[in-house]
């Protein structure tokens, strides 16, 4: 088999080139980082359990008529994607005073917010992925303003949907992380969702304990970050019953047995 040329390598996925122009692969690693990459490590099974849970939110969110990058699964670790021009912007929506907000607020944890939070953060690793303004990305040409009005409208969209799909399955959606790129048709660039959608970008706590079941479980050091990823996706139906490595590397039997 011929090697695959890799295109980029990110802190938690690697894309290679598609089997078809304007394709590419995007294979879902096992590493963890956090606080921009100073603190590393490994959750065994994530790029598993990522690549199954943001493979069905997109698609779900393809059905409510959101565009995406996703075309389809292709392996347990691997998703055929769109290629995108990727904005420089990274968009987080928040329903709950947590993380960073919180400490720049002085807002207590868990605190309901009176309305949704638009955020957007400029994509830049080494300057620590800066807090900015719709003026900075007019200033500076990341996006137009009908791409950012575009932006927006989905963020918001995505967030209602996000929001009934985890209460269903009683999880709270505290925040979450998105990034969008752009796709040509000649000279007209459309908006689509991009990179993933996962315990990795999301703050989910359990509706009734408040337990954390995303990525804080490893930037805090609680332990059991394997466990919560695997009951994110117990919830939403994508895992078998069971425990362990078992049940990760059972996911793929357990999606052909569903016909899905």
């Amino acid at each position: 088999m011929a090697r695959r040329r890799q295109i980029y390598e990110g802190k938690a996925k690697i894309l290679y080139e598609g089997p078809e122009p304007g394709t590419l692969i995007q294979y879902f690693k096992d590493d963890a980082t956090a606080f921009n990459a100073q603190k590393k490590g490994t959750i065994s099974g994530k790029g598993v359990l990522n690549n199954r849970i943001s493979e069905h939110i997109f698609t779900l969110l393809g059905t409510i008529g959101v565009p995406t990058h996703f075309i389809r699964r292709l392996n347990m670790r691997e998703q055929l994607i769109r290629q995108v021009e990727i904005i420089p912007i990274e968009v987080v929506v928040r329903n709950v005073a947590a993380g960073t907000l919180s400490k720049r607020l002085g807002i207590e944890e868990g605190t309901q917010l009176p309305r949704t939070i638009v955020e957007y953060y400029y994509k830049d690793d080494a300057l620590g992925d800066p807090l900015i303004s719709e003026e900075h990305i007019a200033c500076f040409g990341w996006a137009s303003q009908d791409e950012m009005h575009d932006i927006t409208d989905m963020a918001i969209r995505i967030n209602d949907f996000m929001c009934g799909l985890f209460a269903g399955i009683g999880i709270r959606l505290i925040d979450f992380k998105l990034e969008f790129g752009r796709i040509w048709d000649n000279d007209y660039g459309r908006i689509i969702l991009a990179d993933e959608i996962s315990p990795d970008g999301c703050r989910l706590w359990d509706m009734e304990t408040n337990e954390k079941l995303d990525k804080d479980r490893f930037r805090r050091d609680l332990g059991g970050e394997v466990e919560a990823y695997q009951e994110v996706a117990r919830r939403l139906g994508l895992l078998p019953e069971g425990d362990g490595e078992n049940a990760v590397l059972d996911l793929e039997s357990h999606r052909k047995r569903r016909g899905k």
